[in-house]
């Protein structure tokens, strides 16, 4: 399946083979030694005993889930109908939507992907189900399901294990659905930063999932496929016994959240951000949250003794606090607060070894957009 669209890569491919510290900014950076270092370890931890299926919003690019497919992955997970869209019409792995999809438009295009590679999507909703049964006959295609169960974020997903059999039991007799398991996703605790909390958490949850994987199993259901976990809770979830593969993503980049809990993991992507005015100790760099993404952290800038007093659509203010010898015009990289909106942002990495552009990377189905 070919896509009709794709990122222009031509006004950064000058950049290839510069000094990264030449580049306009802000620019995204990803170092890919680290990267490959992140993925072969992840790989190692996981290894035979639980399968992988990488998140692919923590970074939206192709080449990464190239990478992560080859060293033993065994599909994708997304979290749009766009993300698998451009998933499936690159070739890669099957690939799990680990969210509900309403809409026929949406619904219309699962049914479609599903005609040419293996799908896999959440359900928690009869209705839902039904409408992508009926998108399937209309396609001639067959769309796996997994059942969604809340095990503790009260997002989405059935809450009972009565409801998970009533729903398990209307999709196996729905044409051109199969079910394929169920997936739990403990998101509620996966940045819970205290260790032993964040066990006892994951833990509670995976034994909430595991009781409906028995209660669907007892009425003759066949669950292949129980799904769960982050690269805050992978070395936790799955311990499991009964939990078959993991939904971790954002251990391939990381950012400064996740640095607090995944610690053996580095980090890949950087922004580049300028220094575009100096009052005496307060600094002012062009990243701002329009650049660089957060959701609890705060970006952070390890070369720099600074505390940020600001952080604003353009700019990141920084107060001094030691010694420092940047002027206007001098560049600084910034670890993002939270990896996958950073991603969202850019339309490209600029790809880095030994301080040189290699490569420019595009970032695919960012945002609401239905280009792929």
């Amino acid at each position: 399946m070919s896509s009709n669209h794709s990122i222009d890569r031509s006004p950064y491919l000058g950049d290839i083979g510069r000094p990264c510290t030449t580049l306009p900014t802000p620019a995204l950076l990803l170092d890919r030694r680290v990267a490959h270092h992140n993925i072969a370890l992840m790989a190692e931890r996981t290894g035979a005993h639980i399968g992988l299926r990488p998140h692919f919003k923590s970074h939206k690019c192709l080449e990464l889930a190239r990478l992560q497919i080859e060293a033993g992955a065994v599909g994708m997970t997304a979290a749009t109908v766009w993300e698998a869209a451009a998933l499936v019409r690159a070739g890669i792995g099957e690939v799990l939507i680990a969210n509900e999809v309403a809409g026929a438009a949406k619904i219309r295009l699962v049914a479609e992907l599903a005609r040419h590679a293996p799908l896999l999507i959440a359900v928690d909703n009869e209705r839902n189900a039904e409408d992508l049964s009926a998108a399937a006959g209309a396609t001639s295609s067959t769309i796996g399901v997994l059942i969604d169960i809340d095990v503790g974020q009260h997002r989405c997903g059935v809450r009972t294990a009565a409801e998970a059999v009533k729903l398990a039991t209307h999709v196996s007799r729905l044409p051109g659905l199969q079910l394929r398991g169920v997936m739990g996703y403990e998101g509620h605790c996966v940045l819970e930063r205290n260790r032993d909390e964040r066990s006892e958490q994951a833990g509670t949850a995976m034994t909430a999932l595991l009781v409906v994987v028995d209660a669907l199993e007892r009425k003759g259901l066949a669950i292949e496929i129980v799904s769960a976990g982050g690269t805050g809770t992978y070395d936790l979830t799955g311990e499991h016994k009964g939990i078959t593969e993991l939904q971790a993503g954002s251990y391939v980049l990381m950012d400064a959240e996740r640095l607090q809990i995944a610690p053996a993991f580095a980090v890949a992507v950087t922004v580049l951000a300028s220094v575009v005015s100096r009052q005496g100790q307060t600094l002012v760099l062009d990243c701002g949250r329009k650049t660089v993404g957060m959701l609890r952290e705060m970006p952070q800038i390890p070369s720099l003794d600074a505390t940020i007093r600001s952080f604003a659509e353009e700019h990141l203010v920084l107060d001094l606090t030691g010694p420092c010898s940047l002027e206007v015009g001098d560049q600084v990289q910034a670890i993002s607060g939270y990896v996958p909106l950073t991603a969202n942002l850019h339309q490209v990495y600029h790809v880095v070894e030994d301080g040189v552009v290699v490569d420019i990377w595009p970032i695919v189905a960012r945002g609401s957009a239905r280009l792929a």
